[in-house]
């Protein structure tokens, strides 16, 4: 939820709470509990949406480094997650699943270009860093900048792994394993429908 939706006058609360003629010395205790809860409760919801913004690197269309901006996240609720997105796309990003291998259409993409997320259009790999890995998925070797993603740890289906996130938009891409080419010796394993390519000149 954006964090303006917390942002209402205390004093509209402590009206709707104390300010209410004829009313018992019961009820006004009540009121006054319930007055220190919410305000508790507000105060909760403004700290922790207070700074809802990220630092991520941009870049230009053409690839070119523009330099470390601040953005707002990009949420969004549900609905309108699935209304733009592809169904493949939806289920990829936005519930972390699996598109099958080989199946993608940037798994044997050799073209130059950036690959950016299809939730937020956030840079996030490079064909610079991109290597055959034989899995049927594309593979980098690291992300376009390690500002743009978030990597956390998974333990869904059972195993250990690491997940890698869209930063702006918290978005699923895929998982990086440590079984890599150099120079990073890490394989970015990411989903072609939670990306979308934008071939260069």
């Amino acid at each position: 939820m954006a964090p303006s939706a917390f942002l209402f006058p205390i004093s509209t609360l402590r009206c709707n709470f104390l300010n209410q003629a004829n009313i018992s010395p019961s009820e006004q205790t009540m009121n006054r509990r319930n007055f220190l809860t919410a305000s508790l409760a507000i105060a909760a919801a403004q700290a922790l949406h207070a700074d809802d913004t990220v630092t991520v690197i941009q870049y230009s269309p053409e690839g070119k480094k523009l330099g470390k901006v601040k953005l707002p996240r990009v949420v969004k609720s549900e609905a309108e997650w699935q209304k733009e997105l592809s169904p493949i796309s939806f289920e990829v990003a936005r519930h972390a699943g699996t598109e099958r291998p080989y199946t993608g259409a940037t798994w044997n993409l050799h073209d130059k270009g950036l690959f950016r997320c299809v939730c937020c259009d956030l840079a996030v790999f490079s064909s610079d860093t991109k290597f055959e890995s034989g899995t049927g998925w594309p593979s980098f070797w690291q992300p376009i900048a390690r500002e743009n993603v978030l990597e956390a740890r998974d333990t869904s289906l059972g195993m250990t792994r690491t997940e890698v996130r869209c930063r702006l938009c918290d978005a699923h891409l895929g998982h990086v394993f440590d079984d890599g080419p150099q120079p990073t010796g890490e394989r970015y394993c990411m989903n072609s429908a939670a990306m979308k390519f934008v071939k260069q000149a």
